[in-house]
């Protein structure tokens, strides 16, 4: 049965549905936005970000409307193509509803993980460490097709086959849903940062994870025990 969740019944779902077959996007007509009373504040706040940072760019992403479970180990997201600044402007303070679908990477090799230490320029998580890589779904692609695009542009590491999926999540601090996947890299030795987003890229072994891991880090470190064993 379909359940439709609305953005407070979002927070209350449980935070990890674990998956044996990759998710299925509903994409439904029409676009997301934020209540006409809120616009004003959205743009003033937006106008504020790319002050601070002109490196902002506001992109399309996928704003999640509802999830449920498809049975076998399946799920499905119910989506609607939104603005990246409509989720950039939220915070603990102001939140216009807007629900992102993001994408995280657990790179494992040789019983090491790959961890990135998020720039300080980032929007949010500065200077914390997280499994890398991580991004935004892309209206329009296979999320499997851009968490390993996200793996080259940002690690230079290419991926070696298709990507498993492990689980989703939601990350209560930034209000975003995150398909996890576990990601088979080349064996290049030395990923280095590609991108703004990171300072450091380094392997760590799966027992001794950096100690300043970001929020979403940590729910996600108890899939490491999954991760690691797929071949």
């Amino acid at each position: 049965m379909l359940t439709k969740v609305s953005a407070p019944m979002l927070m209350n779902l449980p935070r990890t549905i674990h998956l044996r077959r990759p998710p299925v996007l509903s994409v439904q007509g029409g676009v997301f936005l934020p209540a006409n009373h809120l616009l004003e504040e959205v743009e003033r706040r937006w106008h504020t970000l790319c002050q601070s940072n002109p490196a902002y760019f506001d992109g399309r992403l996928y704003h999640v409307l509802g999830v449920h479970r498809n049975g076998h180990g399946g799920a499905t997201l119910h989506v609607v193509e939104s603005a990246y600044r409509f989720f950039a402007v939220q915070d603990h303070q102001f939140d216009v509803g807007m629900r992102a679908l993001g994408l995280k990477g657990i790179t494992i090799r040789n019983d090491r993980v790959l961890m990135g230490r998020r720039s300080m320029n980032v929007a949010a998580y500065q200077g914390m460490w997280e499994f890398a890589p991580a991004g935004s779904a892309e209206p329009g692609k296979p999320t499997a097709e851009v968490i390993q695009q996200e793996l080259l542009e940002e690690t230079g590491l290419k991926s070696v086959r298709e990507p498993t999926p492990l689980a989703m999540l939601f990350d209560p601090v930034l209000r975003c849903w995150e398909v996890v996947y576990r990601l088979h890299a080349d064996d290049d030795d030395s990923p280095k940062p590609r991108t703004a987003e990171y300072t450091q890229l380094e392997w760590h072994e799966l027992d001794e994870l950096p100690r300043e891991l970001s929020p979403i880090a940590r729910q996600i470190a108890p899939l490491l025990a999954t991760a690691r064993h797929m071949k």
